[in-house]
């Protein structure tokens, strides 16, 4: 079909129209892409947490709004300047940025200074414009990520689609645009986990499992992995933990400095727990590095002892999707996947669009580590 013919067709989406949901299936419409932009028929979205703190407005992104941020699917249709894509090409959708502010220009794309615009306005930044309408006409918020891929159809920018490999299953590739991009990166990328070295994960969800498998795959030794939920510190054991740490029950710094002597190489908290943080710290060696990569509710404050950072040389910084540059990073891990060094299908649980809200509440409830909500056919 031609551009002009799609934007009159109708498709669904779910949409959120107040604080707390739910997800509702409703008609939306969308407008063709404009010079720089790409339409993607929408074969499956990852569900990240990020999409539950918007939902909730802890994140206060404008309502109704189509959310979903980890979009795989195939090219319908490209803009007049778009020539890194064309029709049939099979993409994954990550986050949006600007390309122009300074870390753009440092290859730093994840810390863009101009990221909650390009990901969290609810419309495009630079017009205030919208990209999808609902069934009564009105305009929908979008641009979640660049893209809001809860539905049959998704209008993403040049500079946040993939393009991947046609062999690679592509209903499972969603999750690798965010959350499992923010747990390999931090490893891979931010903390540069080496061979033969020793990491935490503090969390054992979807981000702390990619950082297990992520350290495991670079040859990283000893490898921690902390929870309170036996399933998930099973599964990280099957993915490459060495030694895995319940902390409802046992102390996880005592743990790690029993195994280790004076703790680990490497840490990275995904949970955003001021006091689980706090640990992912004390149980770093002296010159240790750690991560926060988790979203803490707003205003939290960390109480670190400044004695053990400074005579202990320890560092600790933020990283946003695994400081990654996606259309680099994506197609290394799914050559990962398929090498079998990097099984990150044995998160994934499916769910078709009308189980968004299931989906969304067996999230919250710790019994499926990463949903992906299958929305169109091959």
């Amino acid at each position: 079909m031609s551009i002009q013919e799609f934007a009159a067709k109708d498709f669904q989406a779910a949409v959120v129209r107040q604080k707390g949901g739910p997800f509702v299936i409703e008609t939306a419409s969308i407008t063709p892409p404009r010079h720089d932009e790409v339409l993607v028929r929408v074969v499956a979205t990852g569900m990240c947490h990020t999409d539950m703190v918007a939902r909730d407005q802890i994140y206060p992104v404008p309502q109704p709004i189509v959310l979903g941020h980890e979009g795989a699917g195939i090219v319908e249709a490209v803009g007049e300047n778009v020539t890194k894509v064309e029709k049939g090409d099979h993409v994954v959708l990550s986050f949006h940025s600007c390309g122009a502010c300074r870390p753009c220009q440092e290859g730093h794309p994840a810390y863009c200074e101009n990221f909650n615009d390009y990901n969290f306005a609810g419309a495009r930044p630079d017009d205030g414009s919208h990209a999808l309408c609902g069934h009564d006409g009105t305009p929908l918020n979008d641009r979640f990520f660049g893209q809001s891929s809860f539905g049959a159809y998704a209008i993403a920018n040049m500079r946040n689609v993939v393009k991947v490999r046609k062999d690679a299953p592509l209903e499972l590739l969603g999750p690798l645009g965010c959350g499992i991009q923010t747990g390999a990166g931090t490893v891979l990328n931010a903390l540069k986990v080496e061979p033969g070295s020793s990491f935490a994960a503090f969390g054992a969800g979807a981000v702390g499992l990619s950082a297990v498998m992520a350290a495991a795959a670079t040859g990283a030794t000893t490898i921690f992995a902390i929870d309170v939920v036996p399933s998930r510190l099973d599964l990280a054991r099957e993915l490459g933990a060495t030694h895995i740490v319940d902390s409802s029950k046992d102390d996880p710094v005592a743990a790690i400095r029993k195994i280790t002597g004076k703790g680990v190489d490497f840490a990275m908290d995904s949970t955003g727990i001021p006091a689980v943080i706090r640990n992912a710290v004390l149980a770093l060696r002296p010159m240790g590095s750690a991560a926060i990569v988790g979203a803490s509710k707003p205003g939290a404050l960390l109480d670190l002892d400044a004695n053990d950072l400074m005579q202990n040389v320890k560092s600790i910084r933020g990283v946003v999707e695994g400081d990654s540059v996606p259309d680099v990073f994506i197609p290394k891990l799914i050559d990962l996947y398929l090498a079998g060094r990097f099984p990150f299908d044995k998160l994934v649980r499916f769910y078709s669009l009308d189980q968004i809200n299931e989906a969304a509440a067996d999230s919250e409830k710790g019994g499926t580590l990463k949903p992906v909500i299958r929305i169109g056919a091959m």
